[in-house]
This record gives C-alpha cells, sequence and structure tokens, in this order.
C-alpha cells in the first residue's frame, strides 16, 4: 500500500515543481528576462508587437497598447497608453502589467529608466531578420504559456519563408530603391528588416550600406544609384503614392522600364508574421523586373537603326 502511495506522490510532486518552474528567456538585446510563471497581463509598447502576441496566441492577455496597433481588428479595442514618443508611465504602472514587451528606438530610452525602476519585467523586441521572427513567436509563446499556437505560426511562417528564399534568392541581382517617406524622402538602411525582406527576394537596398539606420536622401542621390526598381511602402492614410513623384524621370531605369510598385508599408516596416506577405509582394515586384528587363532589351536589340 506505501507503496502504491508513494508512486501517486512522486508524480504529483514533479508536477508542482514543473508548474512553478521559472520561464528563462532572452530578448532581442541579449536581456534575460525570467518569469516565475506565465505572463497573463501584458503590455505592448509597438504595433508590431501587438501583432506577433496575437499570433503566439495572447492577444486576449493585452491590456493596454499603443497608437497605431491596429492589426488583427480586435487591437483596435485595446485600451491605449501613449505613442512611439511619449507613454504614460503612471497608467503603464497603475495597469499591474506582469510584463511589458517594448521595442527599443530613441524616444524610448529616456522613459527606460522610470520602468526599471518600477520592476515590471520588460523583454525587448526588435526582429532585423525574417528568421528571428519565428524565434520570438516561440520566445513569447514560452512566456505566455502558449507554445501550442506559438509554435504552429511559427513553422507556418519559417515554411513560406523558406519556399520564397528557394525560389528567389539567387536569382539575378536587382537594384532597389525603398522609399519609406516621399518629401523629404527617407530610406532604411541594411540594419532594418526590410533589407532582409529585399535580399530574401534576390534583390539588393541600394542604401543598404549607409551609416544612419533611417537616412535622409535627396534626388540626386537616388538618381545617381539609378534602381531598377523602387518600393515605396506606403501607408493607409497617404492619400497620394510615394511613387508618383518619380514618374517625370524617365531616364531612371526603375520608371523606364515599369518599375514603380507601391506595397503596404504595414507589412514591410513591421517585423511580425504579417511581413511574409510584404515578402511575397516584393519578391513579386522583383521576378516582374527581371521580365521586364528582357522585354525592354528584346525591344532594343528589335528597332531598326
Amino acid at each position: 500500500m506505501e507503496k502504491f502511495l508513494s508512486c501517486l506522490v512522486l508524480p504529483a510532486t514533479l508536477w508542482a515543481v514543473q508548474a512553478h518552474a521559472a520561464i528563462t528567456v532572452t530578448d532581442d538585446i541579449g536581456n534575460t528576462i525570467v518569469l516565475q510563471k506565465p505572463a497573463q497581463r501584458i503590455i505592448s509598447l509597438s504595433p508590431h508587437v501587438t501583432e506577433l502576441i496575437y499570433a503566439a496566441g495572447a492577444g486576449e492577455r493585452i491590456v493596454a497598447t499603443v497608437k497605431y496597433s491596429d492589426y488583427p481588428a480586435a487591437a483596435r479595442n485595446i485600451p491605449r497608453i501613449g505613442d512611439n514618443r511619449q507613454i504614460d508611465i503612471e497608467r503603464v504602472i497603475a495597469l499591474k502589467p506582469d510584463l511589458l514587451i517594448v521595442w527599443m528606438h530613441g524616444a524610448f530610452e529616456r522613459q527606460l529608466e522610470p520602468l526599471k525602476k518600477s520592476g515590471i519585467p520588460y523583454y525587448f523586441s526588435d526582429p532585423r531578420k525574417l528568421e528571428q521572427i519565428p524565434e520570438t513567436l516561440l520566445k513569447m509563446g514560452a512566456m505566455f504559456g502558449t507554445e501550442k499556437q506559438a509554435q504552429a505560426a511559427a513553422g507556418d511562417f519559417r515554411q513560406q519563408l523558406a519556399q520564397l528564399s528557394n525560389r528567389y534568392q539567387a536569382r539575378s541581382n536587382v537594384k532597389v530603391f525603398y522609399q519609406v517617406w516621399g518629401k523629404p524622402i527617407y530610406t532604411l538602411n541594411d540594419r532594418n528588416i526590410v533589407s532582409d525582406v529585399i535580399r530574401t527576394c534576390g534583390g539588393e537596398n541600394i542604401f543598404g550600406k549607409l551609416p544612419v539606420p533611417a537616412p535622409m536622401v535627396n534626388l540626386e542621390a537616388v538618381l545617381a544609384e539609378n534602381p531598377e526598381v523602387v518600393v515605396s511602402g506606403d501607408s493607409k492614410n497617404q492619400g497620394v503614392s510615394g511613387i508618383e513623384q518619380w514618374k517625370p524621370y524617365t531616364s531612371m531605369l526603375a520608371v523606364k522600364n515599369h518599375n514603380l510598385v507601391a506595397i503596404d508599408g504595414d507589412e514591410l516596416n513591421r517585423p511580425g508574421p504579417r511581413i511574409i506577405e510584404g515578402v511575397k509582394a516584393v519578391c513579386e515586384a522583383l521576378e516582374g523586373a527581371r521580365s521586364n528587363r528582357n522585354i525592354s532589351t528584346n525591344a532594343a536589340v528589335g528597332q531598326k537603326p
């Protein structure tokens, strides 16, 4: 009888230990985050973070977020506690979150110290490579206790990314100008995930080597690089597409070969699962440029002297 009871007690004891085992993950800037139990009250301080949390299976646990966290549709109903320039730290603390997931940028650094003093655990999310997105989903699944859903989302992303990479990455190189904003002209360098999107599709970011993450460039610099494709990451509220300003410059290869492409900026600038749709759109645009390249060559050969 004692032997039988010990067989019951031992598994129960092991379960209790496992149930209270600490959760340990490393964030995107190398910090170690330790949670004593899965997070139940989460604050998202970036739109891409909100998308990741939903994909990882814990969207209903977000108690507050920031402006522009608008995907999926359910995210629009989450209370706002600021934007990418300023957050209401008093409200953050009053909401008693057990986890903050934040995106590091210049405007946020000055507010970091008060959050550190609050004692609330925080995880920095800043994926700069496409392969980091499924890794982030798995880490979130661990922090939320939603491993099954996170693993499914990560597996689906990896499968789609592998298919696109295998199909396009080794294709002939295409020089790409990515435009964040048109007036003044802003782009992104290779520290941003957009460059990884372009590389995956067999392209090259013409301003990828610039030292500033989001440099302002002038018209002459773009024309001098003569990109074969211009991709404008348009906003839903932008009105006129950013590619319109390039149409008068008919000597530029992208204009000459009809390779001016507008893509939803949220599907390229936000490093979340939805970016795979942006990858597909960029790859199709670059493949179209390769086809247009051949058409232009054949047309030139067929011209009469």
